[in-house]
């Protein structure tokens, strides 16, 4: 049962007598004044000089408050392609077309990127965003370099390329512009149904096995989605998506994360079985992560719309962080450790085998990789 209410006075001893006693004196942002938005406060980063936090002195209705709308920022950036040495990943390459992210998400692990930018990692995140408007020109630049070698580049691991702001600017269409173009292999991670506005370049890529897709679904319930992940398309539409991907040949798969317990755990049976029905082709798993400051992000979230189950969800989240709230070890990060985290794994067996979506990642064709053709004024040495 959802309740959205004002934690009790009894919620309030009850966080006063565990790990969770710091949010006792907890004053969020106006609701009015972040509608759509995930995060509950806008502390100051942590790189910040001075240190900003909420008080209520009793005078607050009295005081103007600050409208958090999306502020857009254009960022001539120097390079496009990061690199990653992380052994539990599947790829080594990744591309960030924008920095933050206005879906809002209250579980969101790349929060603290936003830290290093003078930012916080609260409201500044879904709002302050960077746009990449040469990412385009430097992706074929940086391909053309006579010592690239092709292999798949992830698109969605930090933050979503088709966030709200894509519809504007078009930046990941422009990117997988150029893929299609030198024929280079992408993988794209979105939890947004505006990716099959791209559905002619992706059909293209998937006919030359350089493409998939995953989709991200972590709720079917369409209340609690809209409290998580306030500005993602909904789970219906993310759904239909994964209909239409799969039946234009695009290898599409779906990623149930991240589960949260005690929250949407109980449903993790039912979004495999839906995105079969939709024709998803594999499934994969994420438990809960709160590095840095998406601890107390995600904690305020919790006060907000499940007051009485805080001190349950961050026990449970313990219990299988090893009596932390945050694991970063490479291979434990994502999966957890312990009785609950290893009866969700076999509930996630059962079910992906079941019915047939046991499957590893495809791998995309990296040998048909054409450099793109460079314009040039400089006259060759050789």
């Amino acid at each position: 049962m959802i309740a959205n209410v004002a934690p009790s006075f009894d919620v309030l001893e009850r966080l006063g007598q565990g790990h969770e006693a710091d949010l006792i004196n907890f004053v969020p942002i106006s609701r009015s004044n972040n509608r759509g938005r995930g995060a509950q406060s806008n502390r100051s980063g942590r790189f910040e000089k001075t240190q900003r936090e909420t008080f209520d002195d009793g005078w607050a209705s009295d005081d103007p408050e600050e409208k958090f709308e999306t502020i857009e920022h254009m960022e001539r950036a120097t390079s496009i392609i990061t690199r990653n040495s992380s052994p539990d990943l599947h790829f080594d390459r990744s591309i960030n077309p924008y920095r933050g992210c206005a879906h809002g998400c209250s579980y969101c692990y790349a929060r603290p990127t936003h830290t290093y930018l003078g930012h916080s990692a609260g409201l500044d995140f879904e709002r302050d965003i960077y746009i990449k408007p040469n990412a385009a020109a430097l992706l074929r630049k940086e391909l053309s370099h006579s010592r690239y070698r092709a292999k798949t580049i992830a698109i969605g691991t930090n933050t979503d390329p088709y966030q709200p702001a894509e519809r504007k600017h078009k930046i990941m269409r422009q990117l997988l512009e150029v893929f299609c173009e030198t024929k280079h292999p992408v993988m794209i991670t979105t939890k947004s149904a505006l990716i099959v506005r791209d559905l002619d370049l992706l059909s293209e890529l998937a006919r030359q096995n350089l493409v998939f897709v995953t989709m991200s679904i972590t709720s079917m319930d369409h209340k609690l989605s809209r409290w998580m992940e306030p500005r993602a398309s909904t789970p219906i539409k993310r759904l239909e998506a994964v209909k239409i991907l799969s039946e234009a040949g695009i290898t599409t798969n779906v990623l149930a994360a991240p589960m949260i317990p005690a929250i949407n755990d109980m449903e993790l049976e039912r979004i495999i079985e839906n995105s079969a029905a939709q024709g998803a082709t594999g499934v994969q798993m994420i438990m809960l992560r709160l590095p840095g400051e998406v601890l107390d992000i995600f904690r305020e979230w919790l006060l907000r719309y499940y007051p009485n189950k805080v001190s349950h969800v961050m026990n449970l989240v313990r219990d299988m962080r090893n009596g932390k709230e945050n694991d970063s070890r490479f291979g434990w990060r994502m999966r957890g450790q312990g009785p609950y985290a290893q009866m969700l794994e076999q509930r996630f067996e059962q079910i992906t085998k079941k019915l047939g979506l046991n499957k590893k990642p495809p791998v995309l064709c990296c040998d048909l990789f054409e450099p793109p053709e460079t314009v040039s004024d400089q006259l060759s040495l050789f």
